[in-house]
């Protein structure tokens, strides 16, 4: 026995040492190389059990995966059937969970290898990446006390404890999952402990219902409506009367059988050739005469009087129980109609509206801007930037853009011979022809703004890069840009083959009619033109009168040399004034073809109104870029409900607001309700809001344009937009560097909404025409942003590509009630029409209410913050005060204004002793001598 036990050990100091040597494991069977396991009860020396039980002590880093795996087999066994231990906790991991921590069920751990280390810092980081999302959150409290940096994830295959995970909390669990035989490895934990099971009867619970009995009361059937009630009477003498039954033949009853034979029918498939009929189509005329009187007709009416009921009828009524009764029965029906009059428009036309949510040109999936058209010429547009697109305001589907060369001021001094020989046009589109445009404007210089007459469009203005203002007349290609097709919009039936005049397709280009002079224009280049509602005028004093004429006769211009002009296209009243041109003149030309609509403004036409821009402090002028009134095109509140139809008729007998004098100023009244102060977006950035009403100044004694009301440097860049919301006439958007503000008429502290900086510079904006919340903001990149204030106001809704280079301009236009298109304008000379989607377009229920108690709640708060800033300044000098009336410290005298301007003066005149002795010391001032006293 002695010898036996000796070789043992010594056959396990050698396994030992050869494990130690090669680190690999060796077999307890002679054969060094098999595959053979380990029987029951012996195990590899690294770790394992020997012969007599005992643990020996691993000299590797890392123990066998054979032995962990078994022991926490036999651990999770255990456990198994006593349920889950003290100290670890069931988690249910998810697919993403796993694949942060990289324990991926059946690839990461498996059934046979469960045991997974997670770093405490790990699971701190997905916490707070993920917040309540991370799977680890329920013990969120138990991961941060944790005493070690390791925790133990066990993977449960068989889901023993309800979840895919387990997670040892604790120390001793971790150690008790790890060695699951205790810590001095004997064979005391393989013992298995002996369980009592002893019987708990189950105790009653109050009942907690879930809401199960309404759905069985709803699955329940219900008798809902009255049963039929059949009633069947007899005589009475037949009650109990014995039956008799006999027999009766067929034959001789009417309601017996009847026999119905099949035949053959010879005429079934008989064809007929010739019918012959007799017809007289003319009936027989009579000749009758009477003679009646002959009375004027008029209209006959009826009158009649109401029978009612007397006073004693009616309590009778009221007090009949049928009337209770009746009204008692039809009291819920009634309620309920009631309530579905409230729920929804009963007046809604739903025929009209059959086709709004699934049309031909987008359904309600589609969540982007598609290509639809692009315009380029290769000859006039490419490589030019477009600064203007206008859309027509009658015909559709016709747009006209504006081009200039991509150059600055030096660039165009340097070469002033090219950009003299190039012409500057306004190209204008057609979806007929996305080829060849169908109209050239020519203009004496590239044009930076321009648009349609809102009361007549074929009357376009515009303003040059010189600062001139162009007027162009397009009456007589008007029926060009109505045609169908631009292929077959010259060719006449009347015209023989061969004889067709070669020219007919080529593009016709229209000289301008008109041009200011040049000497009483703009010193720079007028960035903005707009049209004066056709229901108004301005007159020299800035007054706004009522236009009996209704035509936009009036344009304002701005420019950024500090000032906005009115211009009129009237003829200017006066003795003079000789050649006026009348209505039949407006299809004469001159012998170059130009229209003579506006010969009489022609290189001596003067604006009658100058707005200069002051600032309130010294340092310079504020320069204009774009500007908006509150008076929009089409809106009547302002003129009064009384009219002058004598007026109005003169004024229609003797032409349109185009080509007469304007009347006098007594004949026209002064409209109260309009506002003459107005929005200005500046070159530096600023918001003004100024009144271009001139006022009397009280130091010099002149006319002069008054201060701005107030002013705000937001923008970080020129504004290169300010337009009123359609939907609200108080509401305006500016866009100018990389943010937009939005601003309300009457909030003078501030815009309601400013955007936060955006990494790409902003071009252009613009509303929507259909939706108030919405509105699109062009980018530097080429892209296009889609605003919704309803959905999000700290970013926008959707963000496309729509061009390589810059977007210069863009103008969204209601094409169909089915079909909105947004027409944008690149630095490539390139006009993109995109086709906005149903999303975009379809305002959503309750938009306008929601947009304006938006509106309402900015304006409260902005109310608020301004409340708050001058609490705290209030509060801050109070505190000063305090702090220098403890530090013994005098509080200020207040001074009156006799002492302040002595002080005042003081102070200049030491300015003035500073400066000349400044300049005598460089030499630049003389002492003057003294005179010598007389004698």
């Amino acid at each position: 026995m002695d010898d036996t036990s000796e070789k043992e050990k010594k056959s396990a100091e050698q396994n030992e040492k050869d494990q130690d040597t090669t680190g690999k494991k060796t077999p307890k069977s002679g054969k060094p190389g098999s595959g053979k396991r380990v029987s029951s009860g012996q195990k590899s020396p690294k770790g394992g059990k020997t012969e007599k039980g005992r643990a020996t002590p691993s000299k590797g880093n890392v123990k066998p995966k054979q032995a962990e795996e078994k022991k926490t087999e036999e651990a999770t066994e255990e456990e198994g059937e006593e349920g889950l231990p003290e100290g670890v906790v069931a988690l249910f991991l998810s697919s993403k969970t796993q694949e942060i921590f990289h324990c991926r069920a059946d690839q990461d751990v498996t059934e046979e290898n469960p045991i997974k280390i997670i770093t405490k810092q790990e699971i701190l980081d997905d916490m707070r990446n993920r917040a309540a999302v991370c799977d680890f959150h329920p013990i969120k409290q138990e991961i941060i006390d944790y005493p070690t940096d390791e925790i133990l994830v066990v993977y449960d295959f068989d889901f023993k404890f309800g979840q895919n995970f387990y997670c040892a909390i604790t120390e001793e669990a971790k150690e008790k999952i790890l060695n699951p035989q205790g810590p001095d490895g004997g064979e005391g934990g393989a013992q298995e402990e002996e369980v009592i099971y002893t019987y708990i009867p189950p105790e009653p619970k109050d009942w907690v219902s879930l809401g199960s009995e309404k759905e069985i009361k709803e699955e329940s059937v219900i008798e809902n409506r009255r049963r039929i009630k059949v009633s069947v009477k007899r005589v009475r003498k037949e009650f109990g009367a014995p039956y008799k039954f006999k027999d009766r033949n067929v034959a001789d009853a009417k309601d017996g059988c009847i026999d119905c034979a099949s035949f053959d029918d010879r005429t079934f498939d008989l064809k007929k050739m010739e019918l012959e009929k007799s017809i007289q189509s003319i009936p027989e005329c009579v000749d009758q005469g009477t003679q009646t009187d002959w009375k004027y007709p008029r209209n006959n009416c009826t009158q009649y009087q109401p029978r009612e009921f007397s006073q004693k009828e009616k309590e009778q009524l009221e007090n009949s129980k049928n009337l209770q009764t009746s009204v008692e029965s039809v009291t819920q029906r009634f309620k309920l109609a009631l309530q579905q009059n409230e729920i929804m428009d009963v007046f809604y036309i739903d025929w009209l509206h059959l086709g709004d949510a699934e049309g031909n040109f987008g359904n309600k999936s589609d969540n982007h801007l598609k290509e639809y058209q692009s315009f380029t010429d290769l000859q006039f547009s490419k490589e030019k930037s477009i600064t203007c697109i206008q859309w027509h305001p009658t015909i559709k589907g016709v747009v006209a853009v504006s081009v200039a060369e991509k150059m600055t001021f030096d660039e165009r001094i340097d070469s002033a011979a090219k950009v003299i020989m190039t012409p500057s046009l306004i190209l204008i589109w057609s979806f007929t022809d996305p080829i060849h445009p169908q109209l050239l404007l020519e203009a004496p210089d590239d044009i930076y703004s321009f648009q349609f007459s809102p009361s007549d469009p074929n009357i376009i203005c515009g303003g040059c890069y010189n600062g001139q203002v162009v007027l162009w007349d397009i009456s007589a290609h008007a029926d060009r840009l109505k045609q169908p097709r631009g292929g077959n919009r010259n060719k006449k039936s009347n015209v023989l083959p061969g004889f067709e005049d070669p020219n007919a397709l080529k593009t016709p280009i229209v000289r301008y009619c008109a041009v200011s002079s040049i000497e009483n224009s703009h010193r720079a280049a007028i960035t903005d033109i707009q049209w004066v509602p056709d229901h108004m005028e301005v007159n020299r004093m800035g007054v706004p009168q009522e236009n009996k004429s209704m035509q936009s006769c009036q344009i304002m211009t701005c420019a950024a040399d500090y000032s906005i002009l009115f211009w009129d296209t009237r003829p200017p009243k006066g003795p003079g004034q000789l050649n006026i041109a009348t209505k039949s003149d407006k299809t004469d030309k001159s012998q170059m073809g130009v229209p003579t609509t506006f010969k009489h403004l022609d290189l001596s036409w003067k604006p009658m109104l100058k707005v200069h821009l002051h600032k309130s402090e010294p340092g310079g002028d504020h320069a204009p870029m774009k500007f908006s009134i509150q008076e929009k095109q089409g809106d009547r509140k302002a003129l009064s409900k009384a009219t002058d139809a004598t007026d109005m008729s003169r004024e229609n007998a003797m032409g349109g607001g185009y080509y007469t004098k304007p009347g006098s100023g007594k004949d026209k009244r002064t409209l109260q309700s309009v506002k003459t102060h107005f929005y200005v977006g500046t070159e530096d950035g600023e918001v003004v809001y100024v009144d271009w009403m001139p006022v009397k100044d009280q130091d010099t004694g002149k006319i002069v344009t008054p201060k701005p009301d107030f002013y705000h440097a937001i923008h970080d860049g020129p504004v290169n937009t300010v337009q009123r919301s359609p939907f609200f006439s108080d509401i305006i958007l500016c866009v100018g560097g990389w943010t937009f503000t939005i601003w309300k008429e009457g909030v003078t502290t501030g815009p309601i909404l400013q955007s936060n900086a955006n990494p790409v510079k902003m071009m252009a904006g613009h509303w929507s025409p259909s939706r108030p919340s919405v509105f699109y903001i062009a980018k530097h990149d080429g892209s296009v942003d889609v605003w919704d204030l309803l959905d999000k106001t700290h970013e926008p809704t959707l963000t496309q590509s729509v061009s390589p280079t810059l977007i210069t301009q863009l103008f969204p236009f209601q094409i169909s009630q089915k079909q909105h298109l947004l027409a944008v304008g690149d630095n490539a000379g390139t006009l993109h029409i995109l086709e906005i989607p149903w999303s975009l377009r379809q305002p959503t229920p309750n938009e306008m209410t929601g947009i304006s108690n938006y509106f309402e709640r900015e304006v409260k708060r902005r109310a608020f913050v301004v409340m708050r800033w001058d609490f705290r300044e209030n509060e801050k000098r109070e505190l000063e005060q305090e702090q220098k009336r403890k530090a013994g410290i005098a509080p200020n005298v207040v001074l009156t204004d006799e002492e302040v301007e002595y002080r005042l003066k003081q102070e200049y005149q030491s300015y003035l002793d500073e400066e000349a002795a400044f300049l005598r010391e460089l030499g630049l001032l003389k002492e003057e001598d003294e005179p010598l006293p007389e004698t």
